[in-house]
């Protein structure tokens, strides 16, 4: 891993990008995408963490984030653990017409690790990039790229139609995450 993508001010602003392995379409299911909703609440109410801006894309979650308690790295790690676990349990436990070639490509990826037993959802590295508060429009620069990345999938035609995004919270309705604006 780049030493650039290392989360070195645990109190700093971070842009985060959290893949699945091999670019798996995990979060075309609104109950996975619920999980991930449900552990960012999680985090901001119990873990201090401050979401800033956020959008689920189909296989990947972008975030700007911050740690109020300057445990930024413990934060997001716990928060992969948790919803690894929880994403995990619920292909292998409902229906899931894809559930024998997402645990193939889960598992496959896992042995590619020491460090893991049987499965990996996430990659291990998130490309954490400090938001240096001096650059001027990075900070705009990131939030237009996590909000108009659906727009530039094609998946609707406004930022703030995409219900899995910040975007409606920067113009005034109500989101399913509670955002610390920037």
């Amino acid at each position: 891993m780049p030493d650039s993508y290392v989360i070195k001010d645990q109190s700093g602003v971070y842009f985060v990008t959290f893949q699945v392995v091999a670019w798996v379409d995990v979060f075309t299911r609104k109950r996975y995408c619920d999980i991930v909703i449900d552990s960012l609440n999680f985090c901001i109410e119990q873990k201090c963490l401050n979401v800033h801006a956020w959008c689920i894309m189909s296989n990947h979650v972008h975030c700007i984030l911050s740690s109020s308690n300057n445990t930024l790295s413990n934060t997001i790690r716990d928060f992969k653990r948790h919803t690894s676990k929880q994403i995990l349990h619920s292909i292998q436990e409902e229906v899931e017409s894809r559930r024998i070639w997402m645990l193939f490509q889960f598992k496959h990826a896992a042995q590619q690790h020491v460090r893991n037993t049987n499965y990996q959802l996430w990659t291990h590295e998130n490309n954490a990039i400090y938001m240096d508060p001096h650059i001027k429009d990075m900070y705009t620069t990131k939030l237009s790229y996590i909000h108009q990345n659906p727009v530039n999938a094609g998946l609707v035609e406004n930022a703030e139609d995409y219900l899995l995004s910040s975007a409606r919270d920067y113009i005034g309705r109500q989101g399913l995450i509670k955002v610390n604006f920037i």
